[in-house]
Formats: structure tokens, sequence, C-alpha cells
């Protein structure tokens, strides 16, 4: 095996090299930047600030606000991205949304200041590499350096998948008697969907693909049961006259309410099926 060296290039000193350039590759090419099976969505996008967000990339749950910039990371290139991570956020509230800052050099101004932020603003930053090649062409690779951050309590994590007797045995065989008579109730609203069961809750799969327009969280003597959505204080009131107990997530966007027996879900069906409808139109669930 024969190693060779490449020349390493500056992009910001090039002259034949342009933001518009690297842009369109980008957005051509999204898999690129490693972030999985995303979709390139918008270029130059028009925000209320009156600013251009560089590239809108995502998926059917996601949506990354990626800015791009040749030479070193800078404030105001810090301000520019969450901004605009901001404003599509506020905007598009039924996706999760993350900012990408793609730039040649990922300073280390930079970490200290996006470490002050706490892991509240979900920010992925990406570094830029250009080599010249033999034949005159530029390589660019892309290199993750800061991944996405957040910080929550145990049962926000939600990616070990377990199995129906896991869930048996951390509450009852009669909680998840109630989970399956709710579920088969709200599937025919939602049909296609399967029960996946989780290590902190039990959602809905279809195809392989998780879309939790409701899910379960069975305890020894209740049921949690949640609705993705957007805050709706007559509904709340509704289920507090009704008796039950229910929260609202403001952060993650997410009703709990809490079953203690099935009797109890039955005399309030139609509550439920308006929230099950709430979190369909939230999702922009398709059958």
């Amino acid at each position: 095996m024969k190693l060779i060296s490449k020349e390493k290039i500056s992009l910001l000193n090039n002259p034949d090299i342009n933001e518009d350039m690297i842009q369109s590759f980008i957005f051509e090419n999204p898999s690129i930047l490693g972030l999985g099976d995303i979709s390139p969505l918008r270029r130059e996008k028009i925000q209320p600030s009156k600013g251009r967000l560089d590239l809108l990339l995502g998926d059917e749950s996601t949506r990354y606000e990626v800015e791009v910039q040749l030479g070193a990371t800078d404030p105001s290139h810090i301000i520019r991205t969450i901004e605009y991570w901001d404003s599509e956020k506020r905007r598009y509230p039924q996706y999760d949304h993350c900012a990408v800052i793609v730039a040649e050099d990922i300073t280390s101004r930079f970490m200290n200041v996006i470490s002050l932020f706490n892991g509240t603003i979900p920010l992925i930053a990406i570094s830029i590499s250009a080599f010249k090649e033999n034949d005159g062409t530029v390589s660019l690779v892309f290199t993750k350096v800061l991944d996405r951050v957040t910080y929550g309590d145990e049962e926000e994590n939600q990616f070990e998948v377990t199995d129906r007797k896991y869930w048996v045995s951390r509450s009852t065989s009669k909680m998840l008697k109630f989970v399956d008579a709710i579920y088969n109730d709200f599937s025919t609203l939602v049909p296609g969907y399967e029960l996946k069961y989780n290590k902190f809750y039990i959602g809905l799969n279809k195809d392989g693909i998780s879309k939790n327009i409701f899910s379960f969280r069975p305890k020894k003597q209740y049921l949690y049961v949640g609705f993705k959505g957007l805050e709706q204080r007559e509904l709340i009131n509704k289920f507090e006259n009704a008796g039950f107990e229910i929260t609202y997530d403001s952060r993650w966007r997410e009703y709990q309410i809490r079953v203690n027996d099935i009797a109890d879900y039955k005399n309030s069906k139609d509550l439920f099926n308006q929230l099950l409808e709430s979190s369909k139109e939230y999702l922009k669930f398709e059958e």
C-alpha cells in the first residue's frame, strides 16, 4: 500500500472558490455533512429579520438550519446561525430543529462560547478541509467537531429498544392490558402503526419509522398517555374538570395524562380523541 500526502488549501483565500459554490455543493450532496438521510429543502431562505438562511435541510421530523462560512467562525456568524434557528423553530414548531455551523476553522473561542449555552441550544459544528488533487480538482472533507448536545432527565433517553416482557416486569400485566385497550381504540384513527417498546416509553412504529402521535408510560398503579402538540388551555381544563391529572411540557411540546383505571378513559374517550386529532394535525400525520 502506497501512502501519499495531499496539499491542504484555504478556501477563503482561493480566488477560484467562493461561498456560493460550497453552499451549492452541500445542497446537492447533503449526506456529506454526516447528518443522516436528509434532503435539501431550501437555499438562501429569506427570514423575517430580512436575513437569508444559507441552507435548510431535513427529513420528516427534523429541520437543520445550516450556515456556511469560509475561514474561521466569528461571533456574528454564531449569532446569525442561532437567530435563524430560532426563527425557523418559532415558525414551524411541528418539527425538531437543530442549528448547524459549517466553517473551515472552528476556533477555540467558538467552542468556549457554545459551552455557555450548556446544551439549551441544539447545535452542530462541522469543519471543512480542502485538498488539492493532482488533476487540479479540490476534494472537500467534512468533519463533525461538535455534535448536538441536549440535557434532560433519564426518561428522555429514547434510544434503547426493549420488548413487551420488559414492560410487564417494569409495570404490571394489568397496565399493559390498559395500553392494549387504548391503543386498539386509537389505531382506528392512525391505521398501520404498531406498538414499539422502548426503554422509557411505549411509542409507535410504521415501516421501521417511529412517529409518536401518542405514547404510553405504564407504572405499577397507573398509566401515563402522552400526546405531542401545542398547548391548548381549554382542552387542559376539560381534562381537569373530568378528574384527570394532566401536565404539559412546553420544552418537549407534550401532554401527559394520568389514567388510573380503564373505566376513566372510556368515560372520557371523546376528550382523548380530541387530543389525538390535535396531535395528528401538529405532526402533519398522513395515513
